[in-house]
């Protein structure tokens, strides 16, 4: 029995730790957040801290992890309208978006920690958005001529190229610009 409650301790501990690197990060952004305040705000060492994790990269793979799971509830009732949602939520966030727009490019390395967690992603979210766009065409919102898969493709590409945009630009305003691919794809 002690086990498990050191276990459920352990597994509360790691989402505190989630939970609070989120605030830090979307506070200070990613290169202002280290891993030495992260663990000052949940009272660790970084040795400590990094006991749940391994290393940096893990913890920042695990943030964007959780904060997937945070965006999921957006994309519950119409993955395409949260898409936006989520896209206009980034805005507030940017260090956040910092963080997901540095660590894809560096996984992109096919031994980068991250890699797995990004084509992962990338696949799930084109699952997503696809099959969303087929209940469209099925329904006649979304224009017949569409193939879902290559369209729900792009749609991804563009969200998180057009971060990249506003990441340099911040008058960028990506909801409209990405709401205005999601509208060229209705009936």
């Amino acid at each position: 029995m002690a086990q498990r409650g050191a276990y459920a301790k352990g597994i509360a501990k790691r989402e505190e730790i989630l939970t609070t690197a989120l605030d830090v990060i979307a506070t200070h952004g990613y290169r202002g957040a280290s891993v030495r305040e992260i663990a000052d705000a949940v009272g660790l060492s970084q040795a400590g801290l990094l006991h749940y994790f391994g290393s940096k990269d893990e913890l920042f793979t695990a943030v964007l992890r959780k904060r997937d799971e945070v965006d999921t509830v957006a994309y519950q009732d119409d993955p395409l309208d949260g898409l936006l949602r989520v896209v206009a939520h980034n805005a507030t966030v940017p260090g956040l978006v910092r963080l997901y727009t540095q660590l894809s490019a560096e996984a992109a390395d096919p031994d980068h920690p991250a890699h797995t967690y990004f084509a992962e992603r990338f696949r799930r979210l084109t699952e997503a958005s696809a099959e969303a766009l087929r209940r469209g065409q099925e329904d006649g919102a979304i224009r017949a001529d569409l193939d879902p898969d290559r369209a729900a493709a792009a749609l991804i590409a563009a969200a998180d190229g057009l971060q990249t945009q506003w990441l340099l630009d911040p008058s960028a305003d990506m909801a409209s610009s990405l709401g205005a691919l999601v509208d060229a794809l209705r009936a």
